[in-house]
């Protein structure tokens, strides 16, 4: 199982006349093997960036990232899945390296779309799949690499909400089942609190985390219950505080 280590980490972009923007500021948390954790903050603070650190797509200016296990998914905000290859092989494609052959890259496909709540979809094409339907299919796909660290972008942001909450619950059920350790992004305050065990908030560019909140309430979680409005609550108070520079860590 995969845990993840943040430490002091900086990240800035070259910008014109080489300038360079402070994008991250002494960003440092854990993410235990096995957590689910929230990374929550306003669009266009950095949360994105913090992703693609720890998956290696980027790399830091200053400090360091340590994580456990050998395998990071990663499920983005739009699905990115190849609309002429069938549902099943889109979830294997990141498999085809590993020289399985087709029945093992198809039961592999088959569970994990069976997981997401997919079986008898196997041969559909994603033009022929609603928008929530294509997000279960990317995450079956980085499911199907059995991460140790899974990290989701705001997966669910582009859905209708009635949609993202069935995700939601969906989500859980899956963290649940496999153990892995998720790291999600979010600017929804109502989706981190409903799914977290811990929220990291964050400001605006550049980002750093005001504060570290741990969710004791245990799942599974019901939309409606009044523990999880009264977070909401204080933590759209945070904000507002956060805003006006009162916010401590």
């Amino acid at each position: 199982m995969g845990a993840i280590k943040l430490t002091n980490i900086a990240k800035e972009h070259e910008v014109a006349g080489a300038k360079r923007l402070r994008v991250l500021e002494d960003i440092s948390f854990e993410a235990v093997a096995g957590s689910f954790t929230s990374i929550l903050g306003p669009s266009g603070c950095g949360k994105s960036t913090i992703l693609n650190l720890i998956a290696r797509l980027d790399r830091q200016s200053s400090g360091e990232i340590s994580t456990t296990g050998d395998r990071i998914g990663f499920v983005f905000q739009q699905p990115r899945l190849l609309n002429w290859r069938t549902v099943a092989d889109n979830v294997t494609l990141p498999l085809e390296q590993q020289n399985l052959d087709k029945t093992a890259l198809r039961a592999l496909a088959m569970k994990y779309l069976e997981l997401v709540g997919l079986g008898g979809y196997e041969n559909y094409y994603p033009l022929q799949l609603s928008g929530g339907m294509q997000q279960r299919v990317a995450i079956a796909r980085a499911l199907a690499i059995d991460p140790d660290i899974l990290l989701m972008d705001e997966p669910f942001s582009g859905l209708d909400e009635i949609t993202s909450r069935k995700l939601r619950q969906e989500l859980l059920q899956i963290w649940k089942q496999t153990g892995k350790t998720i790291l999600f992004v979010t600017h929804s305050i109502a989706e981190s609190v409903f799914l977290s065990q811990q929220i990291l908030i964050v400001s605006a560019k550049p980002a750093r985390i005001f504060k570290r909140l741990t969710i004791d309430l245990p799942y599974p979680r019901e939309y409606g219950d009044l523990r999880l409005f009264e977070i909401e609550t204080q933590l759209t108070r945070d904000f507002l505080g956060m805003d006006a520079g009162k916010m401590g860590p």
